[in-house]
Order: C-alpha cells, then structure tokens, then sequence
C-alpha cells in the first residue's frame, strides 16, 4: 500500500474526493478542511494499493492539482486493516508488477541530473577503480563499481525513451557522456600523478593481470552480462528493490573499463585503451537497450493485464477501474 497526502483548493476538494472514491483500490479516505497554509486549502489524505497507484496519480494530475496543490506519496510499511486488505483484493493485478511511472520519473530525473556530486562520486569511483586495474586487486575493482552512480542516467534515458520524455533522454544522456568525461580526465591525471609519486609507473599496466584482464579484453560475455543487468536493474526501480541495484552495480564493466583507459591514455598504451573504449560502450549499450525493451515490455505486459482482469467475471464495470 502507498499513502497519498494531497493539498487541494477547497474548489477542488469534492472532485478530488470523488476521483479518490470512484478508483478501485483505494481506502483510509480523510478530509482535514482548511488544515493547509502553503498552499492554502484542504488537506486530502488516503491509502491506495500500489496497483491502482498510477492511474489515480495520473487522474489527479488531469485535474491540475499539482499545479494549484501539492501531491505526495508515501511507502507503507505495514498496515493492519480489514479495509486495506480488501482494497489491495479488489485493485486489478499484482502490486509486485506494477509501474507507478510518476515515481520511477521522479526517480531518475533526480538521480540523472548533472550536478556536483554525481560528478565527485562518479571520478572517485573512477580512480579507486584505477588504482584496482593497476594493482590487479579485484576487491579495489568491486568496491568502485558499488561507488560508481552511473545505472540513475543509464535508467533515465531509458525512461525518456519509453515515456517520450525527451527532455529527460537527453538530460540524462548529457549527464552520462559528460560525468564519464570529467572522470576520465580526472583519472588521467590522478594516474600521471601517482606516477611521478612512484606509486605507479607503466611496467604495472603491462604486467599480466589475470584479475583484472577483462576490463580490457571484451568478448560477447561481456554484453550479455550487461544486458541481464539491465533488466535487474530496471527491475529493482519499478518495484522498490533498491537492495538488488548493488548487485547490478558490480555486475557490469563500466566504472573499471573508464579507469583502464584513462590510465592507458595517460602512458600512451592506445591498444588497451580502445579495448577499454569497446568495453564501456559495450556495457553501456547492453544496459540501455536491456532497459528500455523491459520498461516497455512492463507496459504492455501490464495494461494486458489490467484489460484481463477488468474483463474477467466480477470485475467492476464501466471505463477504467472505477468504484461502480
């Protein structure tokens, strides 16, 4: 279950209510009359099932109430209701599968946007993962890959895509290009430096590295890995297992492939540096292509699903998934 907090003037508050009544899958409906000072108006409170969440948040922006009002929505941890358990049966399919396309938009826009500490953290990730590839330490190469904060653009453009957002396409797509960019330069740098300080130095980054080889070396693994990545991790967006983003983080080579030619570029190894090239294109690629196809496929799987449902006997009649 979501709870819904919603501020409405108090020329809306009746339609607001009504709407909140009619969808399927809602409970818990309260007014607090004039409670709201900024902005002025009601204060509109309910629990809607996750299922239903999307259409009702959709139906509230039709009335404009994001404009004159405010509209919050919060995760429920646990409810202990008669009535919750009810409006959770009655919403049409399974809340796990459910796309709340407002929130997963939220979600990117802020995780995508270009800003100082995405790029901090994305150049920090990138030099432990330098100091991984030219030590050959598999647990340096692991740890910045679970730094690096790469997958919220890669999930950005995706959802612009399957949104026809283009304004966050392309948002996110700059802050990608751009903070891959700035990381690499920055770990040209940091790698030139830790050579004059000795700590570095070009006999390492021909030395065999058995551990870390790969970042260098793409093969068609490489983007099938990513590709299964993708799909996990657009998966732990759309259902509010942030817990597997982790898993998907070190799963794939973007953050070390960034480091290894950024470190090649500073000592002139054009070889290895391409091979990195091809890696990180590759994986980012096999994100953004997994992604996309699972955004839209959940779409399409979803809307099949609700149609099932709103057709089967017993289903509430009329358009939409309306009270009747």
């Amino acid at each position: 279950m979501l709870h819904v907090r919603m501020i409405a003037p108090a020329r809306l508050t009746d339609e607001v209510v009504a709407l909140v009544r009619r969808t399927v899958g809602t409970t818990h409906l309260a007014v607090l009359a004039g409670a709201a000072l900024d902005p002025p108006g009601d204060v509109v409170l309910c629990d809607v099932a996750r299922e239903s969440a999307d259409e009702l948040l959709a139906e509230l922006r039709a009335l404009g109430l994001d404009d004159v009002g405010s509209i919050t929505v919060e995760g429920i941890d646990l409810t202990l209701s008669r009535s919750a358990d009810r409006a959770e049966r009655e919403a049409p399919g399974e809340g796990a599968d459910a796309v709340i396309w407002e929130q997963l938009t939220e979600a990117t826009h802020e995780e995508s946007t270009l800003s100082i500490t995405y790029l901090a953290f994305l150049a920090l990730a990138t030099m432990i993962a330098a100091c991984g590839v030219v030590l050959d330490n598999a647990i340096l190469i692991v740890g910045a890959m679970a730094v690096g904060p790469e997958f919220g653009p890669l999930a950005g453009v995706c959802t612009g895509l399957v949104q026809r957002a283009p304004r966050l396409a392309a948002r996110s797509l700059i802050a990608l290009l751009v903070g891959f960019a700035v990381a690499m330069a920055a770990t040209t740098l940091f790698s030139l430096t830790m050579d004059a300080l000795g700590q570095f130095d070009r006999g390492m980054l021909d030395d065999p590295r058995p551990n870390t080889s790969f970042i260098w070396q793409p093969d068609p693994f490489s983007f099938v890995v990513a590709v299964l990545a993708g799909i996990a991790g657009v998966l732990s967006l759309t259902s509010a297992k942030s817990g597997a983003l982790v898993g998907v983080a070190i799963s794939v080579t973007t953050v070390p492939a960034a480091a290894n030619a950024a470190v090649a570029l500073g000592y002139g190894e054009f070889a290895q540096m391409w091979g990195s090239a091809e890696q990180l294109l590759l994986n980012l690629a096999g994100i953004m292509v997994a992604g996309t196809l699972t955004l839209t496929a959940q779409k399409l799987l979803w809307r099949t699903q609700q149609d099932r449902m709103l057709r089967s006997p017993g289903a509430p009649s009329g358009s939409g998934r309306r009270k009747p």
